[in-house]
């Protein structure tokens, strides 16, 4: 069955169990399942044999395998680390300190959505930590200028997952790095970057929005009635009653900026260190080259033990409470460990079967002109699994591979078809309902989360729109030997050229 047809089925099967059933944990296992059979039973002698390489194949060549190796032990170790000081810096008060500077300095409501765009910016090293710090911070700002919680959780949802996938020190990076192929993930995240579409555009339509004081669809209601009668939900607060659990007056500003800065820093330094920069090469290749594994593990330990220090120097917390959030923090990390091991061993399922020699053959064979569209349906199809499973990165797992075996690393397309893996993970992640931080973005904004989707899903919808337009023109023009990625700017142009011709039908048919 080696690089054949049957190569695929495991994560065919993968992607049809995330859409029916919802739930990515057990179809990434049930994928890893089916590529053990494909590879022991074939030519084993009587069931024995086969239960028994079974079983091998997909503990000791899978997920022992992928958990053994130490790029990945790395990795793991970076997203337990970071969960931990995400830990740290909410229960010393940083986030709540920010939020009373934020509302002695804003003086306008454009102002109060702008801060809390640039506040979801600046926090991109993970974004589980984006939403529960932008949302607790910002509330007090933006209910105090009259913006709507809808427009809250759509600011914050919209600066989560679109804004750490395309920072290059970030749980997604690591992520993406781990599901590419060794050392080389992280470079190919910094390369994909210019061609990430939905990500750039949604931040420019988030600016641009404000910018140009326009609302569309259920939004436009929220917003008018917020703006003019101080009603932030337009109905029933579901979080009546609720208080932040941060006692008054305690942290300072510092608590959350330097932390943060120590630790992009230092990550910064420690990957182009494994790069080579010390040893003579220059930043750029030092970063293109870099070791994500190692760069971000010796990078956060830094991080996380300066801020250790730092709090107990200022008497932020005691050492017992500061202890207590290690273990917080590696609770925190479990599920994107969980989904990056299963990933790690489907993608060794489809290598040991010969996935990407097949589906390399099969690309090769095709027509030039269906490798136009490639990037485009890349992008529809990581939106409908990201969509329906709720994860972008059970998504990455999923398709990255594939995409990899479609286009041998040297091919102009490579680059633009991975970009598209990612950006269509975060629009499905982005619209869907069951995301996690879809949900943590309504809690954030302590917002109805049935009224946060429906009022982000026009907005997601038209980014999505324009950059699947844009993947099919990037296309095009990489094939034609033009660079791909001059339709970043003309896509930025389109999208605040939409919102100018939304402004004015809103207008007309006000």
């Amino acid at each position: 069955m080696y690089a054949t047809i049957w190569a695929l089925l495991p994560p065919v099967i993968a992607i049809a169990l995330a859409l029916i059933t919802k739930e990515v944990y057990s179809s990434l296992f049930i994928g890893i399942l089916v590529g053990g059979i494909l590879f022991a039973v074939p030519g084993s002698a009587g069931v024995g044999a086969a239960f028994e390489g079974t079983m091998l194949h997909i503990f000791e060549d899978g997920i022992v395998s992928v958990l053994s190796d130490s790029y990945n032990v790395g990795i793991l170790i970076f997203l337990v680390i970071l969960g931990a000081m995400v830990c740290l810096m909410n229960k010393a008060g940083g986030s709540a300190a920010f939020g009373r500077w934020a509302q002695t300095h804003i003086k306008s409501r454009a102002g109060a959505q702008l801060a809390t765009v640039l506040l979801g910016v600046l926090i991109f090293i993970d974004d589980y930590f984006n939403c529960l710090t932008v949302g607790s911070v910002m509330r007090p700002v933006t209910d105090k200028h009259r913006v709507s919680r809808a427009k809250l959780a759509y600011l914050i949802d919209a600066t989560a997952a679109p804004v750490c996938i395309i920072a290059p020190i970030s749980s997604w990076a690591a992520a993406v790095a781990g599901f590419a192929e060794d050392g080389q993930g992280l470079n190919l995240f910094i390369r994909a970057i210019p061609y990430n579409f939905y990500a750039l555009f949604t931040i420019t339509m988030m600016i641009a929005m404000v910018l140009i004081k326009v609302e569309y669809g259920p939004m436009a209601k929220y917003e008018k009635n917020a703006e003019l009668t101080g009603d932030l939900f337009s109905g029933a607060n579901p979080y009546a009653g609720v208080t932040d659990d941060v006692p008054e007056g305690k942290g300072r500003v510092i608590d959350l900026v330097l932390p943060i800065v120590v630790l992009i820093i230092s990550c910064v330094i420690g990957m182009i260190y494994s790069g080579g920069f010390f040893s003579g090469a220059n930043f750029v290749d030092a970063f293109s080259n870099s070791d994500a594994s190692v760069g971000l593990l010796l990078g956060s330990v830094i991080g996380l033990v300066f801020t250790l220090i730092f709090y107990l120097c200022r008497r932020a917390m005691s050492f017992r409470e500061m202890m207590g959030c290690l273990p917080e923090g590696f609770k925190a990390m479990v599920p994107a460990i969980l989904i990056l091991t299963f990933a790690w061993s489907l993608k060794a399922m489809t290598d040991s079967l010969g996935a990407g020699e097949y589906v390399e053959a099969v690309v090769k064979n095709s027509a030039g002109a269906f490798q136009i569209f490639l990037p485009a349906i890349v992008f529809l199809i990581g939106c409908l699994l990201a969509f329906a499973t709720g994860t972008s990165w059970g998504t990455f797992g999923i398709l990255i591979p594939i995409t990899q075996g479609v286009f041998p690393a040297d091919n102009p397309l490579s680059i633009i078809c991975i970009s598209a893996c990612m950006a269509g993970a975060v629009c499905g992640d982005h619209c869907s309902p069951i995301s996690d931080t879809t949900i943590m973005a309504s809690a954030g904004a302590q917002c109805d989360h049935v009224n946060h989707v429906s009022t982000q899903l026009p907005y997601a919808i038209s980014v999505a729109a324009i950059s699947f337009v844009c993947y099919i023109l990037a296309g095009l023009l990489t094939l034609m030997g033009l660079p791909g990625v001059i339709m970043l700017p003309v896509g930025i142009v389109l999208t605040v050229a939409f919102l100018a011709v939304a402004k004015n039908f809103t207008k007309v048919n006000a």
